[in-house]
């Protein structure tokens, strides 16, 4: 029997937005994209934020988090959707393995073309609430923006798709005493050029891929750089190789009303600013209690394998929340799982069955000493769930060169923290992935 096509209604425009347009309409269905920039790229699309932004702490106007030096810390090759490689072409403005945020707008850009999928999206249009209706069907309300006097419109949905990212709501770190320091305190997502902290005393607060690209950024222009790490021991006090300005910290103890800093090694400085390169926290201010689902410690609970809260499995779902990952790829699966289940030929697990999941995944969490904020931290099993994604929508498991180029540029990241976006020895596995793109170029 031939599935029923669902009116789907998908919220959010970046890389999540558009792989999940594009499978579901593959699948049959009718999808329509809700996203409140003007151009489709989510978080790859790069806005400078205003000159004096009202909180330097939260989220700005834009969505967006990019700074304007960041190039991808994985090589292209990787990042890819599976089945639309991002190669360099002839005459690419940045043909680099590990190219700037531009060449990746670029990339989304193309694959929005080339799968037809600008029709879908509706521009400069936010969710402004879910909620389910009758029969397990949503409610959802937008709004355009930019249009004064324009009421809001809701229209009824079969199901919802959330891919609205989570590189947005900025999360900070807490810091005794910091309320009567005289400095000032911003965070990556607010940060965009390092000429505003010339000749200025910086601390970085976090070791994650913005804390160190930042820092490095910053220290081509500022008098001192200091790195606070919560995971470093607490007598860490150490000038980093390469730098006379750039120091290693364990974290910061407190911060005093004479603009002192005190970290836990007992060092103490007087800065001008403290940058929060601490994450963001998962936020979908659009639904409601109905969603079934809570975000407690930046944990989204209870989802089925990250994607399904099995109360209202499959007529809302999730796109993009696991971390630590290759992201494109994965979006692509989930979206490739969800069209599938969404039509009927996927089947899920009982709602009790699935709970169950969740339960066994908040336990070995658990068991290893993972914090909850760790819920959706992949890096010790992406591919695992990949291919587990892969085997129940009947597609090939992630390409063992995948596996072997992101292996390999992992031990290269960490041997050659300044120079392995220019510096590799994986050409081996390089031409694999070039034989293989040829089933799709």
């Amino acid at each position: 029997m031939p599935s029923p096509s669902l009116r789907l209604a998908v919220v959010g425009g970046g890389a999540a937005g558009l792989a999940a347009a594009r499978e579901l309409r593959r699948e049959g269905h009718s999808p329509v994209v809700f996203e409140r920039a003007a151009a489709v790229g989510g978080t790859w699309l790069y806005a400078a934020p205003a000159t004096a932004a009202a909180d330097p702490l939260g989220a700005a106007a834009t969505h967006s988090s990019l700074y304007a030096s960041l190039r991808t810390n994985l090589p292209r090759e990787v990042m890819g959707f599976i089945d639309f490689p991002f190669v360099a072409g002839a005459g690419s403005a940045d043909p680099r393995r590990f190219p700037g945020h531009e060449e990746v707008l670029r990339y989304l850009e193309e694959f929005a073309s080339r799968f037809d999928l600008y029709g879908l999206v509706r521009f400069e249009t936010e969710v402004v609430r879910v909620r389910r209706d009758s029969d397990r069907r949503w409610a959802v309300t937008s709004r355009k923006l930019g249009e004064k006097g324009k009421r809001d419109e809701e229209e009824v949905y079969d199901a919802v798709v959330v891919c609205n990212g989570h590189y947005t709501e900025p999360r900070v770190a807490h810091i005794p005493g910091v309320d009567a320091w005289p400095g000032k305190q911003m965070h990556s997502h607010n940060y965009r050029v390092p000429e505003p902290f010339h000749d200025q005393v910086v601390i970085i607060i976090g070791a994650s891929a913005s804390a160190v690209d930042i820092s490095r950024d910053i220290a081509s222009v500022a008098k001192e750089v200091h790195i606070a790490v919560r995971s470093a021991p607490a007598y860490t006090c150490k000038k980093q190789p390469g730098y006379e300005n750039m120091w290693l910290h364990s974290m910061i103890d407190r911060a005093q009303e004479d603009g002192s800093v005190v970290f836990q090694d007992g060092n103490s400085i007087i800065a001008d600013v403290i940058m929060h390169c601490t994450g963001y926290l998962y936020g979908f201010p659009f639904l409601g209690d109905d969603s079934t689902i809570t975000v407690d410690d930046n944990c989204v609970d209870p989802l089925y394998k990250h994607v399904f809260p099995p109360e209202l499995a499959p007529h809302l779902s999730f796109i993009g929340l696991p971390w630590k990952v290759i992201p494109f790829p994965l979006f692509e699966l989930q979206s490739k799982w969800i069209a599938g289940v969404l039509s009927g030929r996927i089947k899920l697990p009982s709602k009790e069955e699935m709970m169950e999941d969740v339960k066994d995944l908040h336990s070995k969490l658990e068991a290893c000493g993972w914090p909850k904020r760790y819920a959706h931290n992949l890096s010790n099993y992406q591919f695992e769930y990949d291919d587990w994604l892969a085997e129940q929508c009947g597609h090939p498991p992630i390409e063992q060169w995948r596996k072997l180029m992101y292996a390999a540029n992992q031990k290269n990241k960490a041997a050659l923290p300044e120079s392995y976006r220019d510096e590799w020895d994986d050409d081996n596995i390089l031409a694999e992935a070039k034989e293989d793109f040829k089933k799709y170029l």
